[in-house]
């Protein structure tokens, strides 16, 4: 029995498939392409930047109670025990593990010029312009835009994350007339039912909750992956099991994740779920979690991913 049917085995919610697969292709004559470059913010926020904090996406198909417990505890283990390689892990090979680690820097480097707040928001176009201006960056090579092009085009499935797409093109921009930036955290949320849910909550605890990680677009997403396969090296896999890929991250679209104010790292694990702010949020009614203990998607347990996108 393969994996895809296995996942839908354990799945108690029959969600609803998210968007289509179009593919894309970045050619040299994109990205080589003349037009104005985007000022560096006079002011770059120091945000901290998010450790492990994301999460999975959407159902593909309907569930299938049919697979054998011993299949569906091989499966639970791996979400359980995610942050730890198994044998049969989509793994790069060295060269291309030195690929993955010279891309991930150049990234960083983009957001360290940029400005962690506003890196969340940077289209792919814009980082390319950026890079190409800011001698503190220096332009990516062919090779590291053909990488960065192959990690989002490929199926997720292929690492064991069994979630939907629900950025399509490599190159969506965040629209600025749609976000609000979040004072004292570094993040933006969009306008609407995001911003309020989350002013609420705010009012509703009394300020001991606060944004941890608001919007998040393709190449903010691209970074996150890459410097988690880097701790992984090169274990894809692994590194879905704790940070959705580029372009499945409902960070792009609504979502976003909270943390107790002064609890720290502790944030981005399962202590999270044992503070009383939490029990709060979920006698609240805030608390509908999307990446149960036993999800479908193949990631780890997030009790702090607050669901908004559908």
């Amino acid at each position: 029995m393969n994996r895809r049917t296995l996942i839908k085995s354990i799945s108690y919610c029959g969600l609803c498939a998210l968007g289509g697969r179009l593919g894309w292709r970045l050619s040299e004559q994109t990205w080589r392409a003349g037009y104005e470059i985007p000022p560096i913010p006079e002011r770059p926020e120091s945000a901290p930047v998010d450790p492990i904090a994301d999460e999975g996406s959407g159902m593909r198909e309907p569930p299938e109670p049919d697979v054998p417990m011993t299949e569906q505890a091989s499966y639970l283990e791996k979400i359980r025990d995610f942050d730890r390689p198994y044998d049969d892990d989509f793994v790069l090979d060295p060269e291309r593990f030195e690929l993955l680690r010279t891309t991930a820097k150049h990234l960083s480097r983009v957001q360290r010029v940029y400005g962690h707040g506003h890196f969340n928001l940077l289209s792919f176009d814009s980082m390319i312009k950026v890079s190409r201006r800011y001698g503190k960056i220096g332009d990516f090579t062919a090779e590291e835009l053909t990488f960065l092009e192959e990690i989002f085009a490929r199926d997720a499935v292929e690492y064991g994350f069994y979630g939907d797409k629900v950025m399509a093109e490599m190159t969506a921009q965040v629209p600025d007339s749609e976000v609000v930036k979040v004072n004292g955290t570094g993040h933006y949320l969009f306008r609407g039912e995001p911003e309020q849910k989350y002013e609420q909550m705010r009012l509703d605890l009394e300020d001991q909750v606060f944004l941890t990680s608001g919007i998040r677009g393709v190449v903010k997403q691209l970074q996150l992956f890459l410097d988690k396969a880097v701790t992984t090296e090169g274990n894809l896999s692994q590194a879905s099991r704790s940070l959705a890929p580029p372009g499945y991250s409902y960070h792009a679209i609504g979502d976003f994740d909270i943390g107790k104010v002064g609890f720290g790292l502790d944030n981005f694990n399962e202590a999270f779920a044992e503070t009383d702010e939490y029990k709060r949020l979920v006698d609240l009614g805030y608390a509908e979690i999307r990446y149960t203990p036993t999800n479908p998607y193949g990631v780890r347990h997030e009790p702090w991913h607050i669901k908004m996108a559908t």
